[in-house]
């Protein structure tokens, strides 16, 4: 008899490997997030695999994550500091004194 139910393995898929979670990056930082209680953004370094790794979550659970070639890491930087100064030129908000976990 073959059991079923929500503990049953299912299909496996070709990114089904091995996933080590550390409760803090090593190598990065988080940021608490302001909008919603209990979201952060981890930004970690992953010289081993050559990647830098934003990842968003959640009471504790990675909902998403973007890994980035060391390379592309200025342009998402630029990206966040246009950002900031096009929201500098509309609001009275400061844009900097974000909280962080490190």
């Amino acid at each position: 008899m073959t059991p079923t139910g929500p503990w049953t393995a299912g299909p496996r898929l070709s990114d089904d490997g091995h996933v080590t979670v550390s409760p803090l990056p090593r190598h990065g930082d988080v940021v608490v997030g302001r909008d919603v209680a209990g979201r952060t953004l981890r930004v970690s370094g992953h010289p081993e695999s050559g990647r830098v790794v934003l990842s968003i979550w959640q009471d504790g659970v990675c909902r998403a994550t973007v890994r980035l070639l060391p390379e592309d890491v200025p342009a998402v930087v630029e990206m966040l500091a246009r950002s900031a100064v096009a929201h500098s030129d509309s609001s009275d908000e400061p844009l900097l004194g974000f909280d962080t976990a490190g």
